[in-house]
């Protein structure tokens, strides 16, 4: 309590002592880091300079941030904190003034300063306080352009008067029409993986730890799917205050990987209808000859061992290995499902078949319309 109404009593506008009137703030200072202040110091009656010396220092260290004396400035006298980034206004020493301007000030400046005045046996000071001043911006606001497959860097800056690693949250969130997908939690300090939804699960992370401290808070996205194409927004909260930035995802295109899946699908065309033709003539000739067997069986398996291919390749790119798996081995038994299909083909009545697929569209007109399909 002593020492608040000694600060207080401090920064009073107008201190006497001896005779020597010394001016200076009526409050605390706010500062922003990378910025500068004006410490105000000065007197209302000038003082000759060959009797004048004014000394600038911090309370909590007695460090000598800036020493004016016989009649000239003293940088070699300066902490090195602050040497070539604390002046003095030189021109108006002479007329009273002995403010103090630092430059690219940080959290470090932070304290009670203390402008102490000597002339002759006289001296007084005042204290000045500097504090850092509340605020939170995010920066980083950006378009990404990315082929699908490829790894980029979402920006998310955080500028604050808070030491990054002691915000409460900094989350990154896909926004969505109905509820925004949680892509990246960090939480009191730390990374909350269980919050992070399964799509991106392995694929999302952020910078180390050095870089957070900096403020950093940039998201890694790896691996990057067509369905990752939207607006990510990075938010930060910390009390009452909170910011957000927006970055949006476009792709430029398919990768190497998509090229495989399509020329995959199109050779399991091609081989679909070339490897039918022919396989229809044989077996409309009538031929049993082995190679007209191993065409047919050809014609079976070499179509749908493309598609799994390129299922496996839309896994690699797109899906996930529960996915790959299921399609590609869905796909695989369509081989023996066909070939034992073959082998009892002969024994299924033509008009059978010829009838089970024109029943097919006429079924479903008969669904649309509400009637059953085998009513009149």
């Amino acid at each position: 309590m002593k020492t608040s109404l000694v600060i207080c009593f401090a920064l009073s506008v107008v201190v006497l002592s001896n005779g020597l009137h010394v001016l200076g703030p009526s409050g605390p200072l706010a500062i922003q880091p990378g910025g500068s202040v004006m410490l105000p110091c000065y007197v209302q009656t000038p003082i000759p300079v060959e009797e004048l010396e004014v000394e600038w220092r911090r309370t909590d260290s007695e460090t000598i941030v800036h020493l004016f004396q016989d009649g000239e400035s003293q940088p070699e006298s300066q902490d090195q904190a602050y040497h070539d980034r604390a002046h003095f206004f030189i021109e108006d020493i002479a007329r009273g003034n002995f403010s103090l301007l630092p430059t690219d000030v940080t959290t470090k400046d932070t304290g009670l300063y203390k402008c102490a005045v000597y002339r002759n046996q006289e001296s007084n000071e005042t204290l000045i306080e500097i504090k850092m001043s509340v605020y939170l911006t995010v920066a980083g606001g950006h378009v990404v352009s990315v082929y699908a497959g490829e790894d980029s860097t979402l920006n998310c800056s955080v500028h604050s008067h808070i030491p990054p690693e002691e915000l409460e949250e900094v989350s990154w969130k896909k926004r969505k029409t109905d509820e925004d997908m949680v892509v990246l939690q960090f939480i009191n300090g730390q990374t909350v993986p269980e919050s992070i939804h399964e799509t991106y699960r392995d694929r999302v992370e952020l910078f180390s730890r050095e870089e957070i401290h900096k403020g950093n808070f940039s998201l890694r996205l790896k691996n990057i799917q067509t369905e990752d194409k939207g607006f990510y927004i990075c938010e930060v909260f910390h009390e009452d205050l909170s910011a957000n930035t927006t970055v949006e995802v476009q792709q430029l295109g398919f990768s190497n990987m998509h090229t495989g899946v399509l020329c995959f699908c199109i050779l399991a065309f091609v081989l679909l209808l070339v490897l039918g033709y022919a396989a229809y003539t044989s077996i409309k000739n009538n031929k049993n000859t082995k190679s007209d067997l191993a065409l047919q069986c050809t014609f079976v398996c070499c179509p749908t061992i493309a598609l799994a291919l390129a299922f496996i390749l839309w896994g690699v790119t797109e899906g996930f290995l529960a996915e790959v798996a299921t399609c590609s081995s869905l796909n695989l038994l369509r081989i023996l499902s066909l070939l034992w299909v073959i082998s009892h083909f002969k024994t299924f009545p033509a008009n059978i078949v010829l009838g089970f697929i024109l029943l097919l569209p006429l079924c479903w007109l008969r669904f649309q319309q509400g009637v059953p399909c085998y009513k009149r």
